[in-house]
């Protein structure tokens, strides 16, 4: 077996019950239009938002993986329309795998509409269109064909039946939001998407091999418990072809100071099967950072002494300097300090 059955081999591992997924983020709340297209412009408490993820994995076995992505949104149309908005926004995702530089690149832009229903719910439809790519260096792999009795070696012919290093495609992704505000102390918010929804084929080799739908929910809660306190439950289940994961966990905002600019955040999630993920982060006005740390529970810890993933999240929201062109400033209640 060569290094890139090796990275297979690992892979299947580690995945364990995920095997299969699409690239995504343990801090799944600070990537929003990779989770769902109708988060686009679906932000409570501004009117724009920048934001920055990063995340490295399995850095001491020997197919370490990287992803990064960037993104941002803002909110259209609030003066013209009096109980709507429409969102728009855009997303970049790159990852880097494995011993054969798999390198896979995602460019996204997204529109959703937000629509108030009376004074305390609010619901959301969104649609994402982008061009993914994703190539290998061959050069970099061996094969199974290529030992020669003592080693693998890369100048022997293979028969392996690769016919490109790059493959490129069209990516669509739809989604359903829907919020609930009862009052100021109280916040709901459930979603559901569909990811891949045109199946595009994605193939080294020349079969007809098709990316399958994923489907994405998540419910996140936030509920003000007193001027120094807010909680945030939340949860996130996915699932493509047999492949699935959930998520369960949350955090709690601190603080700081009066009139609430200062944050300290803190709180735990727990990935079924696979990882504990503790976080900690600080918010100034409206810059947010999060730290989190996968901790292997899974079997795949006797293989990498439990050491799993780190990951980190910058998020800026704000609002509009000039509210006449883009729109008065018009949030609907979520809690804060």
């Amino acid at each position: 077996m060569g290094r890139f059955g090796v990275m297979i081999l690992l892979a299947s591992f580690v995945q364990g019950p995920l095997a299969g997924q699409d690239l995504h983020f343990s801090q799944y709340f600070n990537a929003p239009m990779l989770v769902n297209p109708a988060n686009t412009g679906f932000i409570p408490d501004a009117n724009y938002r920048l934001g920055v993820n990063y995340r490295d994995q399995w850095t001491n076995i020997p197919v370490p993986y990287q992803t990064m992505s960037a993104y941002g949104d803002v909110q259209l149309l609030r003066n013209q329309l009096t109980y709507g908005w429409l969102g728009v926004g855009g997303a970049v995702i790159q990852d880097d795998a494995g011993a054969g530089d798999l390198i896979s690149t995602s460019v996204y832009g997204s529109v959703a509409y937000h629509q108030l229903l009376g004074q305390s719910s609010l619901i959301s439809a969104g649609f994402n269109a982008g061009w993914s790519q994703k190539r290998i260096d061959l050069s970099k792999l061996t094969f199974g064909d290529q030992w020669n009795g003592k080693f693998f070696d890369a100048a022997l012919p293979t028969n392996e039946p690769i016919t490109q290093t790059s493959v490129s495609y069209l990516d669509l992704q739809a989604g359903l939001n829907y919020a609930y505000f009862p009052n100021d102390n109280v916040y709901i918010n459930a979603g559901f998407s569909v990811q891949h929804v045109n199946q595009p084929r994605e193939t080294f080799y020349a079969d007809n091999n098709q990316i399958p739908r994923r489907y994405i929910g998540f419910l996140y809660v936030s509920i003000k418990l007193s001027d120094m306190v807010i909680i945030n439950p939340s949860g996130y289940y996915t699932n493509q072809a047999r492949a699935s994961e959930t998520m369960l966990g949350g955090y709690i905002s601190y603080n700081l100071s009066g009139d609430g600019d200062r944050q300290l955040l803190g709180g735990l999630f727990y990935r079924f099967g696979d990882a504990a993920v503790p976080m900690v982060g600080y918010q100034l006005s409206g810059l947010k950072m999060i730290f989190s740390y996968d901790a292997t529970v899974s079997s795949l810890g006797n293989f990498n002494q439990h050491v799993g993933a780190y990951e980190f999240s910058l998020v800026y929201t704000g609002s509009y300097a000039s509210r006449n062109l883009f729109g008065r400033s018009r949030d609907f209640r979520c809690p804060s300090f």
